[in-house]
């Protein structure tokens, strides 16, 4: 692709979001409009972080866990982005260290009493039970 043809697709695609804004516009306030733009761009720029430190199975692994529980992949998307921050990445994670990771979220989880995963089954003594009814005869 030519300069030309990236600019031409630029204008059209700045017309096409100018186009969108104006007839939404019409129905609603402005400030929802910029809300959910900031979070569009929010969005954009996690998963383009990301991509560029996750190699692709990782980043299958964690989009399949996304479909499961959404606050387990958000809260390792969360850490590996501050750790790419920090500088403490030297290379793309592997699936392998993403399933590291994964425990680790959820050894910690387990201690802050926030896992969610647990469940408890209390049952009462005493109950009604299906023999019960033979004896009223």
């Amino acid at each position: 692709m030519s300069d030309a043809d990236l600019e031409e697709i630029r204008k059209g695609r700045l017309a096409q979001l100018q186009q969108q804004q104006q007839s939404g516009a019409g129905g609603g306030p402005g400030a929802a409009s910029q809300d959910e733009q900031k979070k569009q761009q929010e969005a954009e720029a996690r998963a383009s972080i990301l991509s560029q430190i996750l190699h692709p199975e990782a980043a299958d692994r964690l989009g399949r866990i996304r479909i499961v529980k959404e606050s387990r992949a958000t809260d390792v998307e969360n850490r590996l982005i501050m750790l790419a921050r920090s500088g403490q990445l030297r290379a793309k994670v592997t699936e392998e260290q993403l399933k590291e990771l994964l425990g680790a979220v959820a050894e910690n989880n387990e201690r802050d009493g926030t896992a969610g995963g647990k469940i408890v089954v209390s049952r009462r003594k005493g109950g009604w039970d299906d023999d019960d009814d033979l004896l009223d005869l």
